[in-house]
């Protein structure tokens, strides 16, 4: 299935947003109400946090008094620690439970209000954050939940900024305009990325590529892949000796084809096989390369490797599958290195990548992506020796 953390600040519109989704088809699983439902009276939950904190946290109904909690919970770290550790693994649990339940071509919304805080974007297949200005968030909080001013402020301070939320999305929501053009970009969003990176990532295909074409340098490369490798680790694990941003996109400032490229270095190709199945179902199924071009004066069996590519439309990348200390997983670094030190290198790059996306113009598909790479095959041959002898230069 595919899994879409949903998140927002206070007033952002987010439940708005869980509500659109749902009525388009999305089975949600909603934090907030999960971590009621361990704690009711009854449940397990409520009988631990009674027996750490006291029966004085009941109401007179049986019901957890939160702010008598919260009183002791927060005292100190010491408590608020006893209190996630009796809360949190009920919520995982519950939240397994759910998923487990779930359709297997079903798309799961979590909504989840602290998700950036709590770094839980890799376990995600992406992360959709709902955002508004403060003073619309604010104004939000006044009128629908009654909340004045100061304490709305103050309660939009202790949670992730604007900047941390920018960084974790995958996906940005502008919910300043109000329900009915949230309505729209959900529409959207809908049609377009969460419907066909569903069934790409049931049926392990790669998503459908736009023409070979250049754009201009985007300063959110790097961040985007950095949401890629912490999602590769955790699919990964322990057979992930590193995971590297490479490629141009990985090069501050030069001109590139929009798509990522990130290195997983393995112990051997055994290792990058027994990886196939994880990959697939964090959303990278497999193609057939199993070589890179072999460079002059090197053994061609070295330049093997797997490949995997993305399952969603909405960020195309590939994921290189490389053998420690081999001859393409050092190119792939002393390459992208090389580049982001030499300005000149750079505008020789440029100019023979201008050059191919001239020979893939007009072209689709596979012949498109052939006609770039007979281009620039040459040239890679041609520097070869020169970008390794700069790498080893002290």
């Amino acid at each position: 299935m595919l899994r879409i953390g949903l998140t927002g600040g206070m007033g952002a519109g987010k439940s708005t947003a869980a509500r659109l989704l749902t009525e388009r088809g999305a089975v949600l699983i909603d934090s907030d109400v999960i971590a009621r439902e361990v704690v009711a009276p009854g449940t397990e939950g409520l009988a631990a946090l009674v027996e750490a904190f006291g029966p004085d946290i009941l109401a007179a109904d049986g019901n957890l008094d939160r702010p008598a909690l919260a009183a002791k919970a927060f005292a100190d770290d010491e408590a608020r620690a006893t209190l996630n550790g009796i809360t949190h693994p009920l919520v995982g649990r519950r939240t397994a439970e759910l998923l487990s339940a779930a359709p297997a071509d079903a798309i799961v919304v979590q909504d989840v209000p602290l998700l950036v805080e709590n770094g839980l974007g890799a376990m995600m297949n992406l992360v959709v954050v709902v955002t508004a200005d403060t003073e619309t968030r604010v104004h939000r909080l006044e009128e629908f939940r009654g909340i004045s001013r100061p304490d709305a402020l103050a309660r939009i301070a202790t949670q992730a900024t604007d900047e941390q939320r920018r960084a974790a999305a995958d996906v940005l929501l502008d919910n300043n305009a109000g329900p009915e053009e949230l309505a729209r970009q959900i529409d959207a969003l809908w049609e377009h990325r969460l419907v066909p990176f569903e069934h790409n990532l049931r049926t392990r295909t790669r998503a459908v590529r736009g023409d070979v074409q250049l754009v201009g340098p985007d300063p959110t490369w790097e961040a985007q892949a950095g949401r890629l490798v912490a999602r590769l680790a955790l699919a990964c694990g322990a057979a992930a000796r590193r995971i590297d941003h490479i490629g141009s996109t990985a090069v501050p400032g030069l001109p590139a084809k929009d798509v990522l490229d990130i290195q997983v270095t393995v112990a051997d190709l055994a290792a990058a096989d027994e990886l196939r199945e994880a990959l697939e179902e964090a959303g990278f199924p497999r193609i057939g390369y199993t070589t890179d071009d072999p460079k002059p004066g090197t053994d061609p069996a070295l330049w093997d490797k797997r490949i995997h590519v993305s399952a969603d439309p909405g960020r195309p990348a590939n994921v290189h599958l490389r053998v420690d200390g081999w001859p393409n997983q050092q190119w792939a670094l002393a390459f992208r290195d090389w580049l982001r030190s030499d300005p000149a290198a750079r505008e020789e790059y440029l100019a023979v990548k201008r050059k191919a996306e001239d020979a893939a113009a007009g072209l689709t598909g596979e012949q498109a992506i052939q006609a770039y790479l007979d281009v620039k095959t040459p040239w890679f041959d041609a520097v070869y020796r020169r970008v390794l002898a700069g790498r080893e230069r002290p």
